[in-house]
Order: structure tokens, then sequence, then C-alpha cells
């Protein structure tokens, strides 16, 4: 049995980032929030605690029951789950003078200690707190200080249990990585076998004996996720396998005709279905971004309902919902992680389609999926892709959706993209798109005064799309670009560059 990495999400923004880390150790790990931990503990050989934005002190500080983990397997604790265990134990943690937040150094580092093998003193690591331990728990031996920080890292003797105030899986601690790979390995024993080809030959052999020889219909949508999800099932039941690709007119330029033609040679059967008008009937004077969500997403299901009646016996929905889906999707109530926005592949179908879900993917992140799509050995040019929300351009308009909107939105996207890739920017960006904003301008165009839409372009680059940095793509193409929106698209007269990061802003708009 292979043995997984337990993380107890106490609501922070870096939970994903640990998980992350962990994958790219070729280690399994999965996510709990700290008020489901799961009950059968034997698939697991460490946990780490994340970080929080609750305070220890506060009324709703998040208190787990850690009495079947803490000092019956290895732990450590991140940022808050120092603090946790600190307050808990017997240690003292109060407020800081100043908040401590950004980069700090590694001025002392306990010699021979297993957890810091590797790592040196000045080594940069990351702070995120406003409290901070001012006294030890019982039986506590310090590892590491800062400047500012003197508990910066701590153990408790006679335990594998280690409790650091940073956050090693931020890029920004330069050493983070080799830190989780001494607790992983070098202090828990856990072995580094999670790879791309493991993961396809265990889910192959899990999706025949789950299906069997009953029938599966999947919703294609031309991106990476639904594409690889495809191919596993396609490797595990065949034929059985009955994929729809739905146009909701709301995809980019000529993309239905030309995402038909790509599956031809992947061996998939794949029916494309025309339903933009049905979608765009739906959507009329809808202008609200979760209603949009619903709207679609609704009627994505009902179309899908119709064309499922079409094929008999079916039954199983294969969905290519992956991990940061799931995570993002579950409420407050369900656990600490917020919900930024609603997914439509996420939480079920109504009671009558009578289809159970298969969701291959549910436990991989995005990169993941890319590597697993290598290792079947699926077209680069697909594998590349930029991801595109589920809901298209419907959350790239501002305001209600219109035929003519879709048209200008689509002609300007096609000039921004193809503009990428013929100046070799494409596979340097992890996402980019455009805008229609609900406004309009003042322009001039010969001798005539015009009042036209303005469109925002957006590039950025990410590992997961948790956080964002704007791309500074070069003014020549800018200049370009812009030039060749305002000239070749109707209805365009001002072309804005967006330079906002995420945080504080969101990759889409919507």
């Amino acid at each position: 049995m292979q043995k997984n990495v337990l993380i107890l999400d106490f609501g922070s923004q870096y939970t994903q980032l640990i998980a992350r880390r962990v994958r790219e150790l070729n280690i399994y790990c999965e996510i709990h929030p700290y008020n489901k931990i799961p009950t059968d503990l034997s698939t697991f050989k460490a946990t780490i605690l994340s970080g929080s934005p609750f305070s220890v002190r506060g009324e709703n500080a998040p208190h787990p029951d850690l009495s079947q983990i803490k000092g019956k397997m290895p732990m450590l604790a991140v940022c808050y789950g120092a603090q946790y265990l600190a307050h808990f134990k017997g240690g003292k943690v109060e407020p800081s003078e100043t908040r401590e937040y950004g980069r700090a150094n590694l001025s002392v580092i306990k010699d021979k200690e297993a957890l810091f093998e590797g790592i040196t003193e000045n080594s940069q690591v990351w702070m995120s707190h406003s409290d901070t331990i001012k006294e030890l728990p019982e039986n506590s031996i310090r590892l590491a200080s800062t400047a500012d920080v003197l508990n910066a890292a701590y153990r408790i003797d006679g335990e594998e249990t280690f409790a650091i105030q940073f956050h090693p899986e931020v890029y920004h601690s330069t050493d983070g990585k080799q830190l989780l790979e001494n607790f992983l390995v070098k202090i828990a024993g856990v072995e580094q076998s999670w790879t791309p080809g493991k993961f396809v030959d265990l889910t192959v052999a899990d999706l025949k004996a789950k299906i069997g020889n009953e029938k599966v219909v999947l919703g294609l949508s031309g991106g990476v996720d639904s594409s690889v999800a495809a191919m596993l099932l396609h490797k595990a039941i065949g034929e059985n396998l009955y994929c729809i690709f739905v146009n909701n007119g709301l995809l980019r330029k000529n993309e239905f005709e030309t995402v038909l033609d790509r599956y031809k040679d992947m061996g998939l059967n794949v029916k494309g279905v025309d339903a933009s008008a049905r979608f765009l009937d739906v959507l009329a004077g809808i202008s609200d971004p979760e209603q949009k969500r619903k709207k679609i997403g609704n009627t994505f299901i009902e179309v899908f309902d119709d064309e499922a009646h079409l094929i008999k016996e079916v039954t199983y929905l294969a969905q290519g919902t992956i991990y940061p889906d799931v995570i993002e999707s579950v409420s407050v109530n369900g656990g600490p992680s917020a919900t930024i926005k609603s997914h439509h592949n996420v939480g079920g179908l109504p009671d009558f389609m009578k289809l159970k879900i298969v969701e291959p993917l549910k436990m991989l992140f995005k990169d993941e999926v890319r590597r697993v799509g290598a290792e079947m050995e699926m077209p680069k040019e697909l594998l590349g892709r930029h991801p595109f929300p589920g809901p298209g351009l419907a959350i790239r308009i501002l305001g209600d959706i219109t035929a003519e909107k879709v048209r200008i939105l689509q002609e300007v996207d096609h000039v921004f993209i193809q503009g990428l890739k013929d100046w070799n920017l494409y596979d340097k960006v992890w996402q980019a798109g455009a805008i229609l904003l609900p406004v309009q301008s003042v322009g001039v165009m010969g001798d005539e005064r015009t009042y036209e839409q303005v469109v925002a372009l957006r590039a950025v680059e990410s590992t997961d799309g948790m956080t964002a940095d704007w791309v500074n793509l070069p003014y020549e193409f800018l200049q370009k670009t812009s030039n060749t929106i305002i000239n070749r698209v109707k209805g365009v007269n001002r072309v804005v560059y967006d330079i906002s990061s995420k945080p504080p802003a969101t990759i889409e708009w919507e």
C-alpha cells in the first residue's frame, strides 16, 4: 500500500502550494480541512499543518483534535501550526510588535539537525504572521532563529514533531524544497514514487475495475483537463467512451471546428453539438458573473442530458475536474478555504440525469495533468494550450451578453493569441486573453469621430493559477497588437493592457 502525506488546511492561502511542493518531490499528498480529519489514518505516513489567517488567541481559532497524529507519526507544523502547538502545549504566543511579513534570513541554525540538513545560516525564508512565539511549548528544542524571530523553528523532544514559523512552500524561501524533502524523505521515510507513469497505470486499472463494460459520456472542451481525462478513459474502456464537444457560442474564434479536427487523430469517439443559439438565448439580459456561470452550467447539463439520451444505457458522466477546482469549491462550512468563484463542473449532477460521476483527474494539479498527458504521448500543442475558463468568453464580456459582443471579443482575442504565437511569446505566457469592457470611449478615425468599445488585454505568468504576475510583453508587440485590433475589429477604438497581479486582483475579471 502506498503511504501518503496528509496536509491539514487551516485556511491558508498557501495550502495548495504546500501540496504542490510535496508533489514536486514525487510524493503523493492530500489536503483535508482541519475539522474533517480522515478517520482512517493508516494510509498516511506524515502530516503537515498549514498556516492560517486566524490567530491562535482568537475565539474562533481552529482547534483540531491531533491526538491520533501528534507523536504517532512525523508532523511538520507551519506558521499557524507552529503557533498552535506552542499555544496549546504550554508555550506562549503573543502579538508581534511589528507585523512580520516578507523576506527574512536564518541567523542561527542548531547544528546537526536533520530538518536543516544541507541548509546553511543566512538562508532566505518567507514570513507571514502577526503573532509570534514568545515561549516554546513543553519539552521543546529551538532549532533556528532570525534577526527578529527568536523561535523560528523548534522540535518536540522524544517525538518526530517539528514546527517552523516561516513558509517553506513559498518560492521566496530559497531552501524550502530542501527542508520539505528533509522532513518527508529523511525523517518520515516517505517513498518518492509518485510519477506520471505510475498515475496512468493505477488510474487506468482503477477505471477498468470501476466501470467494467458500462458506457461513459464525457464533455470535451478542447482544453488540457478534459482531453487528458478522455485519453485515460479511452485507455481503460475504449469504444465505451462517448465524447461530446458542445459549442456554447462562447468559444474562441473557429475553435469549434479546430477542436473537432484535433480529436480526429487521437482515436476518440467525438460528437460535436452546436448549441450556441441555446446558450445565448439563456444568457440574454444577464450581467451578474455568478448568474452567468450558473446559467451556463445548467444549460450545459441540459444539453448533455439531451445527448446522453441518444446513447443507449449510459451509466457514467466523466468530468475533467482537477484538484484546485475541488479545493476552491469547498464552502467555509465544509472547510476553511473560501470559495472565490463557483465551478460548474464540481458538486454533482441533478437527480434527473441519473448518471454516476467519474473524475479521473480530481486529485491532480494542472502541471501534473500536463505531465500525465505527455506520458501518454498526447500532442504538445494541446498540452501546451493556455487555460480557458469553463464559461468561456461570457466572463470576459463584462455586463450582458449579445451575439455582437461575442463577435467583437472573438476577433480581438484571435488577434492577441495569434500575435503571441507569431512572436514566439505564447509558450512564455501561462494564460492570456482579452476582456470586453462595459464602457465606450471617444476616438477619431480619419476625419470621423467615433464612440466605440474598449478592450483590455491580459497576460500572466504562473505555475498553478493560485498566484500570478502580469507579463512584461515587449512594447513593440503591444503596439503592433493594438494597431491591428483597432484597424481590423469593427467596434473597437481603444486597447488597454492589464498590469495587475494576483493577489490582489484575480486572473479573470469576473
